[in-house]
C-alpha cells in the first residue's frame, strides 16, 4: 500500500510539472523534423528517435539543476512598471537594466532559446553530431515552452486566480486526449532572419492569450455542474484525480482550437530554427560520425522534486 501511494504521488508530480506533458513535447520534436528540407530531412530522421526522446531531457534537468526551471518560463507581469516592449531583447542591455539576479527570478526562456540556437549553430559548424542532436533536442524544447501561454505569467497554474491545477490541464491533459486528433503537418521551415527577435514575437503572441486561457476556464467553471468538474483516470494503473473528460472538452471546445494552433506553430517554428541553424554553419555536409548520446546522468526523477518553481509548468 505504501509502495502505491508513492507511486501516485511520483506520478502526480510528474504530471503536474512537465511542460506540454512528455507525450507532447516528444510529438512536437517528432513532427518539426518532417517540416525539413530534403538533405536535413535525411540527417534528422536518421536520428528522429533520439531527438524525440530526449525531447523531455531539459523537464528531466529540473531535478536536479538549480539554473534549470527559469530557463523555462518569464514572468511578462512581473515587469509590472512596464509593457513587454520595454524590455531589452538582447541579453546584456536586459542585465544592464534590472541585474542578472532579478532576470533569472522572473524567467529566461526567450534568451535560453536565442542561446541553444547557437550552441546548435557551433555543433554545426563544429561536425559533432552528438551536439546536434542534444542541442536540437532541448531548443525544440524550449521553443514549445515559449508557445504555452501560460509560460509568460506569474499566475502560471491560477494561484492568483482560484485556478490552481489548470497549468498542467491546459498544456498536458488536453493534448493528450486531443492531440490525435490534430493536423500536426505544418508545411516547410523557412530561414530566419533574426532568431532572437523571433523568440521574443513569440512569448509576445503567447502573452497576449493569457486572459482567454484564463477567463474560459474561470466562465465555464462558473456554469459547468461541480460535481463533474473532476474525476479519476487510470494511469499505469494508478487512480488519479484530475478534469473530467466532459470538463475537459467543454474548455477545449471553447478555446476554439488554441491549443492546436500553439501546437502547430510551436512545430513549424522549431523546424525553421533547426535549419536556419544548419544554413548559418555553412550548410556543413551532415554524413559525420555519431557518437552515441550519454543519459547525461539524469536519475529516475520518480518521486523526486524539481528544483526551484515546483509548479512553473
Amino acid at each position: 500500500m505504501k509502495s502505491k501511494i508513492i507511486y501516485f504521488l511520483g506520478m502526480f508530480i510528474i504530471l503536474l510539472c512537465c511542460s506540454w506533458g512528455f507525450y507532447a513535447h516528444k510529438l512536437i520534436n517528432q513532427s518539426a523534423v518532417f517540416t525539413l528540407p530534403t538533405q536535413l530531412a535525411q540527417f534528422y530522421k536518421k536520428h528522429v528517435q533520439t531527438i524525440t526522446e530526449k525531447a523531455v531531457d531539459a523537464d528531466r534537468r529540473c531535478y536536479i539543476d538549480t539554473l534549470e526551471s527559469p530557463r523555462h518560463f518569464i514572468d511578462i507581469d512581473d515587469y509590472e512598471e512596464e509593457s513587454i516592449d520595454s524590455i531589452p531583447i538582447h541579453w546584456s542591455k536586459a542585465v544592464a537594466k534590472y541585474e542578472e539576479r532579478r532576470l533569472r527570478a522572473q524567467g529566461i526562456v526567450p534568451w535560453q532559446i536565442y542561446r541553444s540556437y547557437q550552441n546548435l549553430v557551433t555543433a554545426f559548424a563544429d561536425g559533432d553530431v552528438t551536439r546536434i542532436v542534444r542541442y536540437s533536442a532541448d531548443l525544440g524544447h524550449y521553443i514549445a515552452d515559449a508557445h504555452v501561454p501560460l509560460h509568460t505569467t506569474k499566475n502560471y497554474n491560477g494561484q492568483f486566480s482560484e485556478q490552481i491545477g489548470i497549468h498542467a490541464f491546459w498544456e498536458s491533459r488536453l493534448p493528450e486526449m486531443f492531440a490525435g486528433k490534430y493536423n500536426l503537418f505544418v508545411g516547410k521551415a523557412e530561414y530566419i532572419e533574426d532568431p532572437l527577435q523571433l523568440a521574443w514575437d513569440i512569448i509576445k503572441e503567447s502573452n497576449a492569450l493569457v486572459d482567454n486561457v484564463l477567463q474560459i476556464e474561470k466562465e465555464l467553471s462558473n456554469s459547468f455542474p461541480k460535481h463533474q468538474q473532476k474525476s479519476y483516470i487510470n494511469r499505469k494503473n494508478v487512480l488519479v484525480l484530475t478534469y473530467s473528460d466532459d470538463y475537459a472538452k467543454a474548455y477545449h471546445d471553447k478555446m476554439e482550437g488554441m491549443v492546436e494552433a500553439r501546437m502547430r506553430k510551436s512545430i513549424q517554428r522549431i523546424g525553421s530554427y533547426w535549419f536556419s541553424a544548419w544554413v548559418d554553419a555553412g550548410q556543413p555536409k551532415l554524413n559525420m560520425k555519431y557518437r552515441p548520446l550519454e543519459t547525461e546522468d539524469i536519475p529516475d526523477i520518480q518521486n523526486k522534486r524539481i528544483i526551484g518553481r515546483e509548479e512553473w509548468h
